[in-house]
């Protein structure tokens, strides 16, 4: 019976080791089906687009160098011959397809040698169960680095598809997060370490015993400010009173030049009815005659 460490959904370590399933861990390692699966995978993986030209596809060499005789050098019918510079390849690699198939009971030998392979040299982690409710980078880091396996290339094998730790560890360098059933000979001999759930294992989901500690986010800045209003000694401001004061003062913003406008044009028109009020009120004077009589001179 191989054993593993056993870790919480916190990342604290359990005090008895975990029983590895007999069925799948039983010591056997088989090196030539490792082999072939390792090779199988990297032909699956290659393009096949190479391509080189051959004498017919080179361009140029359209006639015959020199005369067939009399220059006492050999017979050349064309430059674009393989043995010239410029010319075309012979038996150079063409687009072909690399795909290499493998039998089923090979593959599955494989996967099962990768594990026991692990399993012996003790980098296989079994953890209670990966608990997220969003997707966070930090908490994956955390429980790595708690479980020790922060400076090595990590596996993470999950039970089913869970997109919340898949989404958490696509941003950390050499951690890979896939699905147990989905895992092969290759990825398991890419990794140092590889971090199982236990419900992958056995197939019964257990009951988290501790939660990992959730730390408020940097960018979210409520805790923050309550902690910078605590120091002060005043009472923060709840988040709906920040909202309803940023719109009341948005609202002054917007109403404020209409109504700078509005008494501006009430003061220019009770300037002008005051000028016109007094211009009426003023009596005529009489204007001069431009005729005037020789006994008035």
């Amino acid at each position: 019976m191989i054993e593993a460490q056993h870790f919480t959904a916190a990342g604290n370590p359990r005090d008895a080791a975990f029983a590895l399933p007999d069925g799948t861990f039983d010591g056997t390692v088989n090196e030539a089906a490792i082999y072939r699966a390792v090779v199988a995978y990297r032909n699956n993986q290659r393009q096949g687009t190479h391509n080189t030209k051959t004498r017919s596809e080179v361009s140029g060499g359209n006639q015959k160098p020199w005369k067939q005789k009399g220059t006492g050098r050999a017979r050349q019918g064309t430059t674009r011959a393989a043995h010239w510079r410029g010319g075309g390849i012979v038996f150079g690699p063409r687009p072909r397809d690399y795909t290499t198939t493998l039998p089923k009971k090979l593959r599955q030998l494989a996967r099962k040698s990768a594990l026991n392979a692990r399993a012996r040299e003790g980098n296989v982690v079994v953890v209670e169960k990966l608990v997220f409710d969003g997707p966070k980078t930090s908490l994956l880091a955390g429980l790595l680095d708690r479980v020790g396996a922060a400076d090595a290339k990590v596996l993470v094998l999950t039970h089913g598809h869970n997109r919340n730790v898949f989404l958490s560890g696509r941003n950390i360098p050499r951690v890979q997060v896939m699905n147990y059933a989905d895992v092969s000979a290759y990825d398991l001999l890419w990794s140092d370490r590889v971090v199982v759930e236990e419900a992958a294992l056995t197939g019964v989901e257990p009951d988290v015993t501790e939660m990992p500690e959730v730390k408020p986010d940097k960018a979210d800045g409520t805790a923050k400010a309550v902690r910078k209003a605590t120091r002060a000694g005043a009472s923060p401001a709840s988040p709906k009173a920040k909202a309803k004061k940023k719109t009341a003062k948005a609202a002054k913003a917007t109403a404020s030049p209409r109504k700078k406008s509005a008494g501006r044009a009430a003061a220019k028109g009770a300037k002008k009815a005051k000028a016109s009020g007094a211009k009426r009120a003023a009596p005529k004077k009489p204007k001069a005659s431009k005729r005037t009589k020789k006994g008035d001179q």
